[in-house]
């Protein structure tokens, strides 16, 4: 391939705000869409992106997380363009960044969540697997499918190579990436490597926006301070606790909002109206071609709660309780114990209900769900700045692994959470729930794991969230 021109390497990065479009972010500032990008945007399969909220329906909890994921891949798309840039910046022509590599990165941030599904990931991880059993179905590999189905339906002008970079880079961290020549830029936008990726960048500090709670979180100073050392980004001996903090706040941001217990409820509610109205609406036969792919949004709840059709009253009247608040009623938690956590499975409704003790009432696998929540600081158990690498100045040309009692001595000595969450679907039933989840817990592990006494049956209307 023939080397790009100054001249045109420098509209790559800088682009021409007379061909450009110019947006206004509300994490990033002004932006500029470069034409090539814009061709993408400018399809009615990305703007459906404005219909797919980046939270789901975590916003009945937080009511001001309402963005979607159409701002959230502006967003992905401006900081892999500004990665790439800093990185010529700093160590020139060395690393032979190509015209075609930076276009193919600020794609693959722009598209890498254009194969999302309904309500964030409870759509794969929760409803398809409900309905379909074992799946292996997965956003990324949907987003490359609707990649080439844009391409090909709106004949949009596109070298072969950087359409096959760019959805290269999309799947780089479900797939090894590692055999790939300039390795560091497919870990830009989905880091397979050490978890630590402009997409993270991005979300973790919209998110907090939105849902009103602080980030102090500075990705701008690793992003202007990396370097890519034996094709790999490193960062700064001294950055290490930034690059620690944002594990830590990935896992806090999890812990209170992605994971909070009234979202739980709720996606759990989801998943039932869904799962009763699949049969007639068909949802899970959308997800294999792109063109019908497309035409599914968050929008399917709406649908279903303004149906008349009789085989759609189950998943009305669900959807009509999440209206009137009248949710789940969630019993309590226990975190798995450490040394039970290798051989954890799954807590089903079965498993609660064969713990019940004889009472009054006799509970049916119908009448309990159960939230299985596992929070890490993305590299399972492992410690994640294990597979950071660092260097000490620009003067070295060695990059290190920083020790663990480097970073502080307030590292955790286990870095994952499985906590298990059980509901009562009917507010009668909340203390039969909860006394068969405590009758588990002793019977599974000899102790009430749980923290929080067994709540009495509700008897007052909550007024708040």
């Amino acid at each position: 391939m023939a080397a790009d021109s100054s001249e045109d390497f420098s509209s790559c990065f800088y682009p021409d705000c007379r061909y450009s479009k110019q947006v206004r972010d509300n994490v990033h500032g002004y932006i500029y869409i470069d034409p090539l990008c814009l061709k993408f945007v400018d399809t009615e399969q990305f703007q459906r992106l404005r219909d797919l909220k980046q939270l789901g329906l975590t916003n009945m909890v937080y009511p001001g997380a309402v963005h979607s994921r159409f701002e959230h891949c502006l967003g992905v798309y401006w900081l892999a363009g500004e990665a790439v840039h800093k990185l010529r910046a700093h160590q020139g022509k060395e690393l032979g960044i190509e015209n075609l590599d930076v276009k193919a990165v600020k794609l693959a941030g722009l598209l890498h969540d254009i194969g999302h599904g309904p309500f964030s990931h409870l759509f794969e991880r929760a409803f398809l697997p409900r309905v379909l059993g074992d799946l292996t179905w997965c956003h990324e590999d949907m987003s490359v499918k609707m990649i080439d189905y844009i391409v090909d339906l709106h004949h949009i002008d596109i070298d072969s190579e950087c359409l096959k970079k760019t959805k290269e880079m999309i799947i780089a961290s479900t797939e090894q990436a590692s055999q790939k020549k300039k390795h560091f830029l497919y870990d830009i936008v989905a880091n397979g490597r050490n978890g630590i990726d402009v997409d993270k960048f991005d979300y973790l500090v919209r998110d907090s926006r939105a849902c009103g709670l602080g980030c102090s979180l500075e990705f701008e100073r690793l992003m202007d301070t990396m370097r890519v050392m034996d094709d790999e980004i490193c960062y700064r001996a001294k950055d290490y606790l930034t690059v620690h903090k944002l594990f830590v706040t990935r896992a806090e941001m999890h812990r209170t909002v992605y994971a909070h217990a009234k979202v739980k409820a709720i996606d759990l509610m989801v998943v039932d109206a869904l799962a009763k109205a699949n049969d007639k609406l068909q949802i899970s036969s959308l997800i294999d071609e792109p063109d019908q792919f497309w035409t599914i949004d968050d929008s399917i709840l709406k649908i279903i709660e303004i149906s008349k059709d009789p085989e759609l009253k189950e998943a009305r009247d669900l959807i009509l309780r999440i209206r009137r608040r009248d949710l789940y009623q969630y019993c309590n938690e226990f975190t798995v114990p450490k040394d039970k956590m290798e051989h954890f499975k799954d807590v089903t409704p079965q498993d609660v209900v064969c713990s019940q003790s004889s009472g009054n009432v006799t509970l049916n696998e119908e009448d309990v769900a159960v939230s299985n929540v596992k929070i890490d600081l993305t590299r399972g158990e492992s410690n994640p700045l294990e597979s950071v690498r660092f260097f000490e100045d620009y003067e070295t040309a060695t990059k290190l692994r920083i020790p663990e009692e480097r970073v502080t001595h307030l590292m955790p000595a286990y870095c994952r959470d499985t906590i298990v969450r059980v509901y009562s679907k009917k507010p009668e039933l909340v203390d039969a729930v909860s006394e068969a989840f405590v009758n588990f817990q002793i019977k599974k592990y000899g102790i009430k794991a749980q923290v929080h006494d067994t709540p009495n049956k509700k008897k007052y209307r909550k007024l708040f969230f």
